[in-house]
């Protein structure tokens, strides 16, 4: 009996030692930056729904003092509408076609929106208009939440992609994690970096 309970001990003991070894060279990271990707991205999605959400306000508030600009009107209504009919999954995120596809459909939405803006210069009264102005304020802090939410996916992207391109991540994604692939990012561009998309507001 004690030296089954010797043995017993001796195998706990280094199954506790083997694991403590496993997660001190980086066993778990490639799962962890890739639950890092996945919430970053859900604030992306989070951020363009948002901006998505402030529209519909935003351009009956317009049409009230600048009816005769129904083009820019559809046109962002159109844009808006596509937009938000773009869903990218956990599982798109590794499909650049998917990935590109949702970028030009917001960035046809922020151009929209930037016409727009433009086109509230002409009217005095729309531009004095309190619910235009703390409609216009919500889209501007958006737009900076976005650029946020952006910049936040395209750094754990590339912590995740270079954790399975390096050594020691290389090995356990070819032991032990393969059916994980390589995520898309989007253009890491100066705009995504430090500033917001080029919405003009004033």
């Amino acid at each position: 009996m004690p030296k089954q309970h010797f043995r017993f001990t001796l195998q706990l003991t280094l199954l506790l030692l083997l694991g403590s070894l496993l997660s001190g060279c980086g066993i778990n990271n490639i799962p962890t930056y890739d639950e890092q990707v996945k919430s970053a991205w859900s604030q992306v999605e989070n951020q363009y729904q948002r901006r998505a959400d402030l529209i519909p306000n935003l351009v009956e508030t317009v049409k009230a003092f600048a009816r005769q600009e129904r083009e820019t009107l559809t046109d962002v209504v159109e844009a808006r509408a596509k937009a938000t009919s773009i869903q990218i999954s956990a599982e798109d995120l590794n499909d650049p076609a998917k990935m590109r596809q949702f970028e030009q459909a917001q960035a046809q939405l922020t151009g929209a929106l930037s016409r727009l803006m433009a086109v509230s210069e002409r009217y005095p009264d729309l531009k004095s208009n309190q619910n235009f102005l703390t409609l216009q304020s919500q889209l501007e802090g958006t737009e900076n939440r976005i650029a946020v939410a952006r910049r936040d996916y395209i750094a754990a992207v590339q912590q995740y992609n270079t954790e399975i391109r390096t050594f020691p991540g290389r090995i356990w994604h070819s032991l032990m994690y393969s059916d994980m692939p390589i995520r898309e990012n989007f253009e890491a561009t100066t705009m995504d970096a430090e500033q917001a998309p080029a919405v003009q507001f004033e």
